[in-house]
């Protein structure tokens, strides 16, 4: 039986990505376009990801996180992935977990939900949507 979450891949979060999406660009020997915003690049069976300080800013009434943790540069994100978001929600929310987003449909084309382990790491579990 295959895991029901796997990992998809760590992203760090900067003020400025590129130089550092250039750095590890350089170190696997590949070629990604460089942006401001977002960006991942292969690195084996996952990948790494890079996002600007403020895409994990807490949204809306269900956000929550520790007291005195805010998105900040230097962060990292586990990214995970599924095959139904929806599914996983009510298993995880189980967990007890700080809710940053519930499941949503994000601009790109995933679903995806976000919220801090224990210790006050990010974790995103996504899935793709339906086409």
């Amino acid at each position: 039986m295959s895991p029901r979450v796997e990992l998809a891949q760590v992203r760090f979060v900067s003020a400025a990505i590129e130089p550092i999406a250039a750095f590890y660009a350089a170190l696997f020997d590949i070629s990604v376009p460089l942006n401001e915003h977002y960006l991942e690049m292969p690195a084996g069976t996952a990948s790494i990801g890079f996002s600007r300080v403020g895409f994990t800013e807490d949204r809306g009434p269900h956000a929550a996180r520790p007291a005195g943790l805010a998105a900040r540069e230097k962060e990292t994100i586990l990214d995970l992935t599924t095959d139904d978001v929806d599914v996983e929600y009510p298993r995880i929310d189980a967990l007890g977990v700080s809710w940053v987003m519930p499941p949503t449909t994000q601009p790109w084309g995933r679903r995806s939900m976000l919220f801090r382990d224990p210790d006050g790491h990010l974790i995103n579990v996504s899935s793709p949507t339906a086409r």
